[in-house]
């Protein structure tokens, strides 16, 4: 079987775009958030701009995307608006694929085009960070400094203009990534001593922009079902990726940059605003949360997988209540009820999904600390308005308590058990919470006080919210007598 490749693309215009777009990095969440956008946009005839892509690390080669004249197949599979979704699409948006080792020149001379216009990054949130190196003809080693070495060049190829400035967009999952690598650029500008005229084109002449991304993209696809695929499609595709419905990209940025940025115009699911704060906050508190509250009970009730317990109709009354009655209370007023009901029901879709295999055990790895980033500041909110209980999640922190139950030891791994069934306790927390369950002394509310009023975990001593820690208690000691906890 044949190759997929350009012969594939039914508007050959579509690749004669200039290149606009330059990624680094060669994840699939490009492939399947960014450059779904922009393929969708070029193929409008909005955009028009193809991508050049910049493979970072020494590892791995280029020769798949050579081999398919760089394009590739987005399948999209799960749930929008309540009814299901089936879409291949061929993505072509792609022009040339370069290592960085080998290609520094030719990136550098694509660097001072006057057609380029975005640059897009997702090396890991280890990729946005402060590495002292000196800037010279070869690649530097870390992504901000390769990514100063191109701009420098463009400004000295253009003479300090600053109308070619670039838009910078980081989609690395860290707060503030657009102002964080500005900060970096910044300090390697001047560990290299640069000049002032270069430094100060730096930041007024380019948009560093904050941007937050949501998609589930699983992987590229692999085994029975790519090749399932690939009689259906009748070519052979070694970069198909699947992709859920659901797609984000918040990008901060004034009108100048929603200008630049056209293939927004094409797609709901760009949104180019002066804050994403309330995305950020979104996404936190009603994708993030409902995931950490509900993953002990999905696990102690025995489901494996998300799309299993969604399946029990019990477990999704708890999660809706949940989101819908406790968690909403808990927003910034300046969401609307509507913005968050809608965000709450896509999420339930997204939740459905019978294409992913999201498994609650893989959810629970670093589980305090996921309690306190997205979990203990509802709680505050919570209590900030009411004087009540919020009895779900007093009940998903019992439950959460339960989990964290160890058992045994081997090794450096802890163990907790449920139902006869060992399972890993991957927390870096988890030698705490064995010295607390091991201590018999202890009853259960004792041992809900104590950990409640621990602030080293929390931030806050939980055991000062009204009510809380009793009702977490009764809660506790009710799914250690009888563990079946739903349904």
């Amino acid at each position: 079987m044949k190759y997929l490749s350009k012969n594939e693309v039914i508007q050959p215009a579509w690749l004669d775009y200039p290149e606009k777009v330059m990624f680094f990095g060669t994840g699939v969440l490009l492939r399947g958030l960014p450059l779904y956008f922009i393929d969708k946009a070029n193929k409008q005839a909005v955009f028009q701009g193809r991508v050049v892509v910049v493979k970072s690390t020494a590892h791995g080669d280029i020769s798949r995307y050579e081999r398919q004249d760089n394009c590739f197949t987005t399948v999209v599979r799960g749930i929008e608006a309540g009814a299901a979704v089936e879409e291949n699409i061929v993505n072509c948006a792609i022009s040339r694929v370069f290592t960085a080792a080998s290609d520094w020149d030719r990136i550098v001379a694509i660097g001072s085009s006057p057609d380029l216009t975005l640059v897009v990054s997702n090396t890991t949130e280890v990729g946005i960070a402060y590495q002292p190196e000196r800037i010279g003809t070869d690649s530097p080693e870390s992504f901000p400094a390769k990514l100063l070495a191109i701009l420098l060049a463009r400004y000295k190829a253009f003479e300090g203009d600053n109308d070619k400035g670039l838009v910078i967009v980081p989609t690395e999952l860290i707060s503030e990534n657009g102002q964080k690598l500005r900060t970096i650029l910044n300090q390697l500008a001047a560990y290299n001593e640069l000049d002032e005229a270069f430094i100060a084109w730096l930041n007024d002449a380019n948009f560093f922009c904050n941007s937050l991304v949501d998609r589930i993209v699983p992987g590229e696809i692999k085994g029975a079902f790519k090749e399932e695929l690939e009689r259906q499609f009748g070519y052979v595709d070694d970069l198909m990726i699947m992709a859920e419905p659901y797609r984000l990209w918040a990008i901060e940025g004034d009108h100048t940059v929603k200008e630049k940025l056209s293939f927004c115009q094409v797609d709901s699911g760009v949104k180019v605003v002066p804050s994403i704060a309330e995305f950020k906050e979104l996404k936190l508190r009603l994708l993030n949360a409902p995931h950490t509250f509900c993953c002990s009970i999905a696990h102690l009730r025995g489901f494996e997988t998300v799309k299993e317990a969604m399946k029990n109709a019990n477990f999704v009354d708890f999660m809706s209540t949940l989101m819908t009655e406790e968690i909403s209370q808990c927003l910034p007023d300046a969401i609307p009820a509507e913005t968050i009901t809608t965000f709450a029901a896509t999420v339930l879709d997204r939740f459905r999904n019978e294409s992913l295999e999201h498994k609650w055990l893989s959810i629970s790895m670093n589980y305090t600390t996921k309690v306190r980033m997205r979990c203990v500041g509802l709680l505050e909110a919570w209590y900030a308005k009411h004087q009540s209980v919020p009895q779900h999640m007093a009940y998903a922190f019992a439950a959460y308590l339960r989990f964290m139950k160890v058992v045994k030891q081997e090794g450096e791994v802890y163990y907790g058990a449920v139902n006869g069934a060992f399972y890993p306790i991957n927390d870096t927390e988890a030698a705490y919470f064995a010295t607390i369950w091991a201590d018999n002394e202890l009853t259960t509310t004792e041992r809900v006080d104590t950990i409640l009023k621990n602030e080293s975990l929390w931030g806050v001593d939980l055991l000062a919210l009204p009510g809380f820690a009793e009702t977490v208690s009764q809660n506790l000691q009710e799914i250690i007598e009888q563990p079946a906890l739903i349904g």
